[in-house]
């Protein structure tokens, strides 16, 4: 008897589905992050502030990352090894993720000079705030690598996990220098624009972190640590990851924005984007010549004569070609790259980005 009213917070945490129970896990590391092993009370104003840096700019997104961690791991291991320790451990690590993308966003709002973000001001622009926040995403970086010493650094899998996001962060900022280097404002060179540049942006600047990044750190908590898996595993998740950015492309000139909840602009901004890039592969020279004369610019008349000529190109088409033959080869990838690890880690997340519309 005594033991069941011990462990009525275990019972009620065993209760929660995975959503709540990561939603309920972001408190308790926002606490640990600002409130435990104060050596100085001299910090507490810098730790207030971050206290607010992290509550406005982590927490915001759909958190598919941080969600595919624990995802994962229900996938790799059977449910006698999942305990109540490896679940918090894994919503844990899955808030690093988000953190690790909080810390890339907030920077590169900075770089784009974007207003809005996730449906408020972007953290730079809120008042008082200014290049201040560059500091700021310094803080949540750090962040990460203080949750992961104080709750991992006994398990054998911690020096993993340190040299995997390191890695990332590193393939994430050379993927962000060549999108700077290929596209800077107010200089329109669409040659520079090719199918080649395009992938190796993605796959650097996008696909690692977002797709590879969760399911390996799940692989790692869950003792598998060969190389070959790995790899076989990077193969199906970066493939993944280039079509969900190629799907994001595609919905910021089609989709909705009541349904995607933002208002496209890779036309105005001069983004190397999958539709310009397919587009220079099939126009005419006259075609192209519109289109220098008309992407990268800010006023409406310019963008409408862009679409126009997307649509004159058909890109709706291609693209739904491209996405049928894209989940084609995926599934050729599985079957050929996933022999020793569960198809349903691959397949829960192709079952997200697959046809979704926002």
């Amino acid at each position: 008897m005594g033991d069941t009213v011990c462990n009525g917070t275990h019972s009620r945490k065993l209760l929660l589905s995975d959503p709540e129970a990561f939603d309920a896990k972001f408190e308790e590391l926002v606490t640990e992050l600002t409130e435990r092993n104060l050596q100085d009370s001299g910090l507490a104003d810098a730790l207030n502030r971050l206290r607010e840096i992290l509550n406005y700019n982590v927490p915001g997104g759909k958190k598919n990352r941080g969600l595919s961690v624990i995802g994962s791991l229900r996938e790799l291991l059977p449910p006698s090894q999942l305990t109540q320790d490896t679940l918090q451990q894994a919503l844990m690590v899955g808030w690093c993720i988000e953190m690790l993308q909080a810390f890339f966003l907030m920077a590169d709002d900075i770089m784009d000079a974007s207003v809005t973000r996730r449906g408020q001001p972007c953290w730079y622009k809120r008042d008082g705030i200014g290049l201040d926040a560059i500091n700021d995403s310094f803080l949540v970086e750090s962040s990460i690598y203080r949750l992961l010493r104080k709750q991992c650094r006994d398990q054998p899998y911690y020096v993993h996990l340190l040299e995997l996001f390191n890695e990332t962060t590193f393939q994430t900022e050379l993927g962000q220098a060549l999108d700077l280097m290929t596209a800077p404002p107010d200089q329109i060179d669409l040659n520079r624009f090719t199918m080649e540049r395009y992938k190796t942006i993605v796959k650097y600047k996008t696909a690692f972190y977002s797709f590879y990044l969760p399911v390996a750190s799940a692989m790692y908590m869950a003792g598998i640590n060969s190389d070959e898996e790995h790899n076989n595993a990077k193969h199906i998740l970066l493939e993944m990851g280039e079509f969900f950015q190629i799907q994001d492309d595609f919905l910021d000139c089609y989709g909705d924005p009541a349904v995607t909840g933002k208002i496209g602009t890779d036309i105005q901004d001069n983004k190397c984007s999958w539709l310009v890039v397919k587009a220079l592969e099939v126009m005419t020279p006259e075609q192209k010549s519109v289109l220098e004369a008309c992407y990268g610019r800010k006023d409406e008349s310019s963008v409408a004569k862009v679409k126009e000529l997307y649509n004159a190109l058909q890109m709706p088409t291609l693209y739904h070609t491209y996405e049928e033959e894209s989940y084609q080869r995926l599934q050729k990838l599985i079957a050929q790259h996933a022999q020793n690890l569960p198809h349903s880690v691959f397949l829960n997340f192709a079952k997200k980005i697959y046809k979704r519309n926002k």
